[in-house]
C-alpha cells in the first residue's frame, strides 16, 4: 500500500523571487535527466528486473516524485510574485505566455517532456547501468544550479537533492554488482 505524507521530503525555502533561477530548476523538472524522468524510468523497469531488485526501483522512483513535488515548490515560490518584467529578464515569457505561473513539463529551454527520455532495455544489468547514469546527470545539474545560485536557503534544499542522487547512484550500483555475481556465479541473464 503506498501512503502519502502530506509534507515535503525537505523544508523548501526560499530568500526571494527569482524568475531565473525558476528557469534553471525547470531543467530538473520536466528535463531529460530530472525528476520526472527518473521516477518513471525506475517505476517501468521494475517489471522487467529480478525480484530482489523491484523493491529498491520502486524505493527509489517514488522518492523522485517527492523529489518533483520539491522542485514544483522551489519552482513556484521562485515565480510566484514575479512582475511581467522578471518573467521577461528571466527568459520564461514564452512560458509565461502559455502557461502563466503554471508548472508545465518541459526543460530550461522550454522543450516540452517526451516519453523518449525514459529508458528500458529489460536487461536488468544495462537498465541499472542507465539509472547509475541519470543518477549523476542529475546530481551534477543539482551542482551547476547551486553554482548558479546566490540563495544561501535554497541551495540547502538543493544539496540534499544532490546527496539524495549519489546515494540513488550508490544503491543502483550496489545491486549491478550482486546481479553481476549472480550471473557469472549460475550464468544467467
Amino acid at each position: 500500500m503506498w501512503i502519502y505524507e502530506k509534507k515535503l521530503q525537505y523544508p523548501v525555502k526560499v530568500t526571494e523571487c527569482n524568475p531565473r533561477l525558476a528557469k534553471y530548476l525547470i531543467e530538473q523538472y520536466g528535463g531529460a535527466d530530472g525528476e520526472l524522468a527518473a521516477a518513471l524510468r525506475y517505476l517501468n523497469q521494475r517489471y522487467t528486473i529480478p525480484d530482489k531488485v523491484i523493491g529498491l526501483l520502486t524505493d527509489i522512483g517514488t522518492e523522485e516524485f517527492a523529489h518533483l513535488e520539491m522542485i514544483a515548490t522551489m519552482i513556484y515560490k521562485l515565480t510566484k510574485d514575479a512582475t511581467p518584467e522578471q518573467i521577461k529578464a528571466a527568459g520564461i515569457e514564452d512560458h509565461y505566455v502559455n502557461h502563466d505561473n503554471a508548472l508545465f513539463y518541459t526543460n530550461a529551454s522550454g522543450v516540452p517532456f517526451t516519453a523518449s527520455y525514459i529508458q528500458a532495455k529489460g536487461d536488468p544489468i544495462a537498465d541499472l547501468y542507465e539509472d547509475i547514469a541519470a543518477e549523476e546527470k542529475a546530481r551534477a545539474t543539482y551542482q551547476w544550479i547551486i553554482d548558479m545560485s546566490d540563495d544561501v536557503q535554497l541551495n540547502d534544499s538543493l544539496r540534499f537533492l544532490r546527496e539524495r542522487e549519489i546515494v540513488h547512484s550508490q544503491r543502483f550500483r550496489e545491486a549491478v554488482d550482486m546481479l553481476i555475481e549472480e550471473r557469472d556465479r549460475k550464468k544467467i541473464f
